[in-house]
């Protein structure tokens, strides 16, 4: 039993940028779904209980945490929609050659990025 080969492992697999867009996008799904319906529930219930209450929800989120919140979010959404957009590639059978996995990988976490700042710049220029 001792010479049994070993399944694979992270201690065997070599780390890779596919592996990082896996975990963002269930980390970024994740995020949205928990801390973003908050957010939205919170805006609902202000939009519905009339001035104070939305000067409430307008007061915190202008603050730097709850900038930092929003802006957490729109990377969600974006690398979110990003790696969904890979992988509804990689579900046609396309780009599972190694280097084309590896470029569409960081085409994606930097397009998350991109996105948000561009998104942020938009707003915050306009």
């Amino acid at each position: 039993m001792a010479n049994r080969p070993l399944s694979p492992h992270l201690q065997i697999w070599k780390w890779g940028p596919h592996m990082l867009v896996s975990i963002l996008h269930r980390v970024s799904g994740d995020g949205m779904a928990i801390v973003g319906l908050g957010v939205l529930l919170w805006w609902l219930g202000a939009l519905a209980s009339g001035p104070e209450a939305y000067e409430t929800f307008h007061s915190v989120m202008t603050t730097p945490i709850g900038y930092l919140v929003l802006i957490g979010l729109t990377w969600a959404f974006f690398t979110h929609l990003c790696s969904g957009l890979r992988h509804f590639v990689l579900d046609t059978g396309a780009g599972y050659e190694l280097d084309a996995n590896k470029m569409w990988s960081i085409v994606s976490v930097t397009a998350g990025v991109v996105l948000t700042v561009a998104f942020w710049a938009a707003i915050f220029l306009l």
